[in-house]
């Protein structure tokens, strides 16, 4: 019997945290994206902290109008300029088991438009 999705994105997302670490000079910026909305968060695994964070429930983001794939890219955005604001330049993207494709794709591309480079 084969594995169910849940499974599958489990055992991807451990394939990727093993090679994808964030430190205080290339955070990690990690997706997380539920039915509804989607989350990014520039994390340092060193230290164990949250140096910023944005998601589709951001006030701003909330109110605009488009499809969610288009919103990803907002969130994108503002996760970039939060990040470089804070002086984060370069990161390591983790897409958290899900497939690099449409909204995850959005975000990154966004954020690369932001000026985050990876």
């Amino acid at each position: 019997m084969g594995l169910t999705k849940r499974e599958r994105r489990i055992r991807i997302k451990s394939r990727i945290k093993k090679t994808v670490t964030g430190t205080p000079d290339q955070p990690r910026l990690a997706v997380f994206r539920s039915n509804n909305e989607i989350y990014a968060q520039v994390i340092d695994d060193v230290n164990g902290t949250t140096l910023v964070a944005a998601s589709s429930r951001d006030k701003g983001i909330a109110e605009a109008k488009g499809s969610k794939v288009e919103i990803a890219a907002l969130v994108g955005k503002s996760v970039a300029e939060k990040a470089v604001a804070a002086g984060i330049g370069k990161i390591a993207f983790d897409r958290g088991g899900c497939l690099y494709h449409g909204r995850v794709k959005s975000l990154a591309d966004g954020a690369r438009e932001g000026g985050l480079k990876f």
